[in-house]
This record gives C-alpha cells, structure tokens and sequence, in this order.
C-alpha cells in the first residue's frame, strides 16, 4: 500500500479528564462506571450509537453463566447489571446464573450505569490514532461529526475488544493460534419474531437432529456448521447466536466488512431453513433484525505482566492479585478444519477440556490488564493477557464485566497517584472491590504468590 503524509494541522484539544475509558461494550462500561463512582472525571468513547457491545448492538441473546453452579462468582456491577436485565424480562424463563438478553432493555440499563455513576458518553465517536511516546499515552485522536478532536487523560482504559489503543501505543501482542495464527470463526446474530412459543419450545428436544438435517441437506449452503444457540428474548422472538464464518480479522476491516454481507444472508438462510425443517414454530417467523455488530469471538491478546496460562486454568489457581473469577467453560468454536467432521455430529467443541465442578473457579489477576511498556493504559475485556485456550473461558460478558470494574477503578486509583498503572496497590484495590461487591475470597487452593 502506498503511503501518506499528513500537512502539519492544530487538532482542538480536550485535556478535562482523569480517565478516559475507549470502548463502551461489557468491559467499558464497567470500567467507566467504576472509573467515576471513584470519583475520577471519567470520559466513554464509544464507536456505536449505544452502549453493551455484543449485548446491544451484538445482538447475543444468553448471559453466559454468572455462577460456579453453587453461588455467584462475579458480583459488584456486572451482577448489579444483571439483575436489573432480568428483573426486566418477567415474560421470559430463567435460570441460576444466567438468563436471556433484551437488548433494548440492556442499552437503558447500561446508560443508566455509566451516566448515573457520573461518567460522560460520547456515542459516535471512533478512536483513530495513538500519541505514545517513551511508554506513555499522551492523547488520543478520535473522529466523530466533530472531525478529529485530541483527548488527554492521566490514565487510559482500552475496552476495544482488539486492544487497538494498547497496540497502537506500542504494546506487545499476540493473535490466534501460536502454530497457525487461525482465530475463531465468527457469527453474525439475528432476531426472529412471529414464532410459536409452545411449538418453539417443544421443538427444542428435537433441535440437535434439525439443524444436523439442515445442514446436511445441501439446501441452504449459507449455513455451515451446526452452531445454532438460540433463546427466547421477547414474546414469540427468538435470538441467534448462530452460524459461523471462518478467516475473519477484525483489524482487517476488509473481512469483517465481507462477513456482515454474508452474514445478513446466513440469518435468511435459517430463517427459510427452520420455516421448512421446523415448520410448527417457524412456519410464519419473519427475521426482523440482524445485528450492527459482528460477533468476534477473538482478536489481539495483549502481553502483560502476567500471562494467565492454561494450566493456571486447569489448577483453579487463585492470585494474590485476582481482581474476579471464572467458571466458564474453555470454549474454542469449530475451526475451518473440522467442519466435515462437525456436519456429521462426530464432535462436541465443548467437549474439548474438561469443565469445572460446581463450586469451582479460577482467578483472573490483575498483571494480565497491564500491558507491557504502557505506564498509563490499562487493557479489559477479551484481549487480556492470557494463553488462547483461557482466552476462550474468559471471553464472556459477565467476566469482562467483571474485569471492566476493576480495570476502571484501578485507572482512578493511578490517576489520583502516580499513573503507572503498575505500581497500583493490589491490596487496596481488592479491599475496594470487595467493599462494591465482588467475589474475591481472601484464600483458595493453588495460591500463586
């Protein structure tokens, strides 16, 4: 590609801030939350016009679980956020720890989080370039109706999902599998309504041999792997999280922009395909939305000052800087390869690790938010330090609700300091995330030092 050089320009310069929090999904909004409820002058940036990522915009219809099959394991926030979604929902069925999304209900939710708390939202607003220098992030550049405006703050929170202010900051990182650098296929989720609740409901013991028949039947080639989660989200409306699409980059805008337009045909292709294969619940569904948000499952990995390992997972180690847990499953979609195999119904993808028992869980520490070479940015959400197999356990929206809380309180604790974001005293950083409610047992099996 051929290259430009930009003319020397003055950019307007809004410097107000203690925090600036970029990315307003999941991990963002818990951050930016945390960020002013600390009392630091805190400022959301986010790229769509609301708030929740993959919960909003993303159209995800199913909290993943909340629990360790006994008790709640992440509190603070994310349960407070959780609660108030499912309070919402009276038409809808619930389970322990975990439960279905409404989307609308989720974005009123989310606002009232971060605005309540008494952070600023700049919907909108894309990040566009870093200013680092000699380790740290003195503004970043963001585009909106505005144009290009620079921002300052003392301390940064990247919640982009890719670690696109860490990366372009200068920090190291990693992507996909370390022997092929293949990521996660990807989904693009969609909503059908004027479905049969009784007949939906009946069908869904019939569900695995449908969508194997679907699949197999050569009819409706869009649809190409038996990935096909769905829940109620609404009287007579279905969510999918469903389909899939290999050799997807999100950092390479061409793909994604390739897998949105195939992705709007995948949602017909179901859509047509269950009105045949199911036609009890599905005979008159009408698809009513797809979602603005690619559903990416994986991206950068930041290295930090602690890479959480795969067998810090399967010990269930516990940290002396934990900042939350996590029970959830290792959970690797079918990869490219494995697509003949997964049409046949020859292999369960969560069936590749073993799961935790009820009761069990695992820490996350505070190091993996902190990347390498940064003073001032902390990273959270899905692109935390970590091997590939644990990023595929803690990926899910209640743990990086999770770790948004503590990544948000942790930068007014900097910013009110010295800034370096690694020189945070862990211990008073749990104390005060125990004070708002997390799950942060003082001992547990496997402390690692």
């Amino acid at each position: 590609m051929n290259s430009y050089t930009l003319a020397p320009r003055e950019l307007p310069l809004d410097d107000a801030w203690d925090v600036i929090v970029v990315g307003g999904g999941p991990a963002g909004c818990a951050a930016a939350a945390a960020a002013a409820r600390e009392g630091a002058r805190t400022l959301l940036l986010e790229a769509t016009g609301c708030l929740g990522g993959m919960g909003t915009a993303g159209l995800v219809p199913y909290w993943m679980t909340w629990g360790d099959g006994k008790k709640p394991v992440i509190r603070g926030l994310a349960e407070r956020v959780y609660t108030a979604c499912l309070n919402g929902m009276p038409h809808a069925s619930k389970q322990e720890h975990s439960g279905p999304i409404d989307a609308e209900l989720l974005k009123r939710i989310y606002d009232d989080l971060v605005t309540e708390a008494g952070a600023r939202v700049l919907f909108n607003t894309q990040l566009a370039a870093v200013d680092a220098q000699n380790g740290q992030v003195d503004v970043i550049i963001a585009a909106n109706k505005a144009g290009m405006t620079a921002y300052r703050a003392k301390t940064y929170v990247d919640c982009t999902g890719d670690a696109d202010l860490a990366a372009w900051a200068g920090a190291p990182f990693v992507q996909g599998d370390p022997a092929t650098g293949e990521l996660m296929p990807v989904t693009h989720c969609f909503v059908l309504t004027n479905v049969d609740d009784y007949a939906y409901t009946y069908g869904r013991r019939l569900w695995p041999d449908v969508i194997t028949a679907i699949v197999n039947s050569g009819k409706y080639p869009e649809i190409a792997s038996r990935h096909s989660c769905n829940d109620p989200v609404g009287p007579g409306t279905i969510g999918f999280n469903a389909g899939h699409q290999w050799d997807v980059d999100n950092t390479r805008p061409e793909t994604a922009s390739a897998a949105l337009i195939q992705g709007r045909k995948i949602a017909k292709a179901y859509r047509d395909a269950l009105a045949e294969y199911l036609p009890a619940a599905f005979a008159n569904a009408f698809l009513v939305n797809t979602a603005s948000l690619l559903g990416i499952r994986e991206g950068r990995r930041i290295i930090g000052d602690y890479c959480l390992t795969t067998e810090d997972y399967f010990a269930r180690r516990s940290f002396n800087d934990e900042i939350c847990r996590n029970h959830y499953p290792i959970d690797i979609h079918t990869a490219k390869h494995e697509v003949a195999a997964d049409k046949q119904g020859q292999f369960s993808v969560m069936d590749r690790y073993e799961h935790f028992r009820p009761g069990e869980s695992h820490g996350i520490p505070y190091r993996c938010l902190c990347p390498r070479g940064l003073r001032n940015v902390l990273v959270a959400g899905r692109s935390v330090s970590c091997e590939r197999p644990v990023q595929a356990a803690i990926r899910i929206m209640p743990v990086c609700l999770g770790m948004g809380e503590a990544a948000g309180l942790a930068a007014a604790l900097a910013a009110r300091e010295t800034t370096d974001v690694h020189s945070v005293d862990t211990a008073h950083l749990r104390l005060r995330l125990r004070e708002e409610g997390a799950y942060l047992p003082e001992a547990m099996p496997a402390l690692e030092g």
